[in-house]
């Protein structure tokens, strides 16, 4: 697959190239159309392979999400004369028949970057160069291709600590795809297009999904929210961060459009300091997404295996009496259960909260980082496992986060900084609406004075800590030291 990238083509284009539609649901600023058209009209397909079924079967928010963008999709291209080809089945058949049926020479599709996508893309270039087809894997989801920064550190092989990538990271002007791109209607029959049912999910998507949606939710983000970032991100009662992972992760905005779009406001005279500030914060947001993605493209072992060597051998555990009432939103901390709660109900969390709550999780409660992004996989809307992985290792300290110790967030301090009203607590955990601020912000005092509010839930109190967060952060970084310094000797 590293090796399979096309090169550049300067003839001029003739003859027929199939694109596969994957997690890059749109026309607008598309590397993969962009290459795929270099060899002659293009013919559209998507194809709902059994791996793409079953990610999509775990979540049934993101199946909606999905069926929405493919459906958006669809009209866009009928827009322009051409109709959306759509198989079920294993990919390289499929693709391989299709480009028979149509004469293409070519079929490109775009990279995905956790291990099993690798995996199956090396699988599909073999099968289409046994039959004599040119194979077009193309880098769409990263503003910068892993492959363009890497050669200037050491022998190509990427990254692994996130500040000097960031430094090259800046030094990069996002490419631009704007060129037109022809499509044929080869009257080719296509099956349905995928729906929600198919999927077990009978969700519906709470916003509208289509590359005019994300593009209209970016643009509003910069000229309000985007210029607050700074200190909206960690600040869960404000809604303040963009809500673009699932666009993201689905491909109906290109980060790279993003990326420039950002750029573009910077450049506004008018900004104040702490505006240009918060627009450089969101710009590292994607430097960090675009970091995760190199990683996983040159470490390919990444998927289940800590980064961090040392780490290898430390034993995670992967059950625990509480790990039910982390999962539930039950544990007595309440800035950890309104983000599941969150969770939960929206397919979202807000990213300080999912810090807290994943840290809770791993050291808390000394339980596996991929537990944690195994149960969180069944209720997001986005679906890019290469930046779950890499987050979490991150969290855990057993990725590419350097520390000397692992980060461990203290859930009540978190409460008291970033959500001091309980604004948000009380938003997702309406037991303690009806309680005082110091009440919801000291959860321990509720042992002495529980539920002193009018109680309107019953014996659906909300309970008290399941643990001794002081404790616990004690105890785990003691067996941390001692493990590590075992590991070492």
């Amino acid at each position: 697959m590293r090796d399979g990238c096309p090169p550049a083509v300067s003839s001029a284009p003739s003859g027929q190239a199939i694109f596969a539609f994957t997690r890059d649901l749109r026309l607008t600023d598309h590397a993969g159309l962009a290459t795929a058209a270099k060899f002659g009209q293009v013919v559209p397909v998507l194809v709902v392979d059994p791996a793409s079924a079953q990610r999509l079967r775990r979540s049934p928010r993101r199946a909606a999400f999905y069926c929405a963008a493919v459906a958006a999709l669809a009209a866009l291209l009928r827009a322009r004369g051409a109709n959306l080809i759509v198989r079920r089945g294993a990919s390289g058949p499929i693709l391989r028949s299709l480009a028979r049926a149509a004469g293409a020479g070519a079929v490109g599709w775009s990279i995905a970057y956790d291990a099993k996508s690798l995996r199956a893309g090396r699988d599909l270039q073999s099968t289409l160069e046994e039959a004599g087809l040119r194979a077009l894997p193309v880098h769409d989801a990263p503003v910068v291709p892993p492959e363009d920064s890497a050669p200037v550190h050491r022998q190509g092989d990427g990254y692994r600590a996130f500040v000097p990538y960031q430094a090259r990271w800046r030094t990069f002007v996002p490419a631009v795809y704007a060129g037109d791109v022809s499509f044929a209607d080869r009257g080719i029959a296509s099956e349905p297009l995928p729906q929600p049912e198919e999927f077990g999910s009978d969700a519906r998507c709470e916003r509208p999904v289509s590359e005019a949606a994300a593009a209209l939710a970016t643009a509003r983000f910069l000229e309000l929210s985007g210029l607050a970032y700074g200190s909206g991100r960690n600040v869960p009662a404000a809604d303040a961060t963009s809500h673009l992972s699932a666009d993201l992760a689905f491909g109906t905005i290109a980060a790279r459009s993003v990326v420039r779009a950002v750029h573009d406001r910077a450049r506004d005279p008018f900004l104040l300091t702490e505006e240009k500030a918060s627009l450089r914060l969101f710009l590292r947001a994607f430097a960090q997404r675009d970091f995760f993605l190199q990683l996983a493209w040159f470490t390919e072992e990444l998927g289940d295996r800590p980064l961090q060597s040392k780490m290898r051998a430390f034993a995670f555990a992967r059950s625990h009496p509480a790990l039910d009432a982390w999962r539930g939103g039950r544990t007595g901390f309440p800035i950890v259960d309104a983000g599941i709660r969150e969770l939960h109900a929206t397919g979202a969390m807000h990213p300080r909260v999912r810090a807290i709550a994943a840290s809770f999780l791993c050291f808390d409660l000394g339980v596996d980082w991929r537990v944690g992004r195994d149960e969180w996989d069944r209720w997001l809307i986005e679906d890019t496992p290469a930046l779950a992985t890499a987050n979490w290792q991150w969290i855990a300290g057993v990725g590419a986060d350097l520390a000397a110790y692992p980060r461990i967030y203290n859930p009540l301090k978190q409460a008291r900084r970033f959500d001091p009203a309980a604004t948000y607590i009380r938003r997702w955990i309406p037991e303690l609406a009806l309680q005082p601020d110091s009440a919801i912000l000291d959860p321990y005092a509720r042992r002495a004075t529980r539920q002193l509010g009018f109680d309107l839930f019953g014996p659906q109190q909300y309970p008290l800590p399941v643990l001794d967060h002081e404790t616990a952060a004690r105890d785990f970084l003691a067996r941390y030291s001692r493990e590590i310094r075992s590991a070492s000797a």
